[in-house]
């Protein structure tokens, strides 16, 4: 790749994704999503720091914005190591099939291309503990920013666990394979409910009844 992926504008991202490419690809856009998601929590944050009314909050919600901006700049930078691990199980696809070294080299890029969705899914969780922590530190006002970054983190995180089972399913190292896809489900077990839960508190909150 010669142009990151992440220094093209939304209109082109949206274009490389729908062309006929291999990347990027769901994993890519997960942990675009997840980024997008973890940067609605830091802007309704960064609103409540100066608000009197919320002053007793400004330690804890400088906090959660220093934590956000590093989970933002993984996720984005996993944005770009999802293509590079797919490009490289994709070279050692082609690799020919005589070649002794092949097996080994395809087993290598697989556990690779399982591995990057799979540090998505970690900061994904990382994103979702920062919504749930500014959901009630934050403006009225913001709520629907809250609710929407915990659907778009959800989403991302269910998004990237797909990306690491389509990897684990053709390990040959079973072992790896199921520790990791057991790790996935148990982030999956528990922050796909706790966002689910941001959302329909903060739904409740805003609407009209």
């Amino acid at each position: 790749m010669h142009e990151r992926l992440t220094d093209k504008t939304l209109a082109g991202f949206a274009e490389e994704l729908s062309a006929r490419k291999p990347v990027p690809g769901g994993g890519g856009a997960a942990a675009y999503v997840g980024a997008l998601g973890v940067a609605l929590g830091s802007m309704a944050g960064s609103f409540a720091l100066g608000k009197a009314s919320l002053e007793q909050f400004q330690d804890d919600v400088r906090a959660d914005l220093e934590a956000a901006e590093r989970v933002r700049g993984s996720l984005i930078e996993l944005v770009d190591g999802d293509a590079a691990a797919y490009l490289e199980l994709s070279q050692a696809y082609k690799m020919d099939r005589t070649d002794a070294s092949r097996a080994d080299v395809i087993e290598r890029a697989t556990k690779g291309a399982a591995k990057v969705p799979f540090a998505m899914m970690r900061e994904i969780c990382s994103a979702i503990d920062l919504i749930e922590d500014l959901e009630n530190k934050v403006s009225h006002m913001l709520l629907s920013d809250i609710g929407c970054g915990a659907i778009l983190c959800r989403s991302a995180l269910e998004a990237a666990s797909l990306s690491v089972f389509v990897n684990t399913e053709s390990l040959g190292d079973r072992g790896f394979a199921q520790s990791l896809e057991a790790d996935c489900a148990d982030m999956l077990d528990d922050y796909v409910p706790r966002a689910e839960a941001i959302t329909r508190r903060v739904a409740d909150r805003i609407r009209r009844h």
